[in-house]
């Protein structure tokens, strides 16, 4: 298992562990909208999976909290446009949730490694 330290004491933004990996992202500059928000993670989500020796093309799950589940359109249409051609696409779920203060969304995913 090889874990990969995220920027909150006591939590990883990944772990590796049997051939998969489980990885959370969140807009690390907490940017103003849904749109902005969706991209910065995303992007952030990125870096990530690229640590833990993953990318789109191994994403199995993926679960998208938003704090404001009517903004869920806009964030999709980041997301498609993000998340590429259709062997790209994991099992997807999108929860309302209440996050911490300012934040819209996060993004929990697990992945294969590549």
């Amino acid at each position: 298992m090889k874990r990969f330290p995220g920027d909150a004491p006591g939590r990883c933004a990944a772990v590796q562990s049997d051939g998969l990996v489980y990885a959370v992202a969140t807009d690390p500059q907490c940017a103003d909208g849904i749109v902005a928000q969706t991209r910065n993670a995303l992007d952030e989500l990125d870096k990530v999976l690229a640590k833990a020796g993953s990318g789109k093309a191994g994403l199995v799950q993926a679960t998208v909290y938003l704090s404001d589940v009517s903004e869920k359109p806009q964030m999709d249409d980041v997301w498609c446009d993000w998340i590429g051609p259709q062997d790209n696409w994991p099992q997807r779920a999108c929860i309302g949730v209440d996050l911490d203060a300012g934040w819209l969304i996060e993004i929990v995913v697990t992945a294969k490694v590549l």
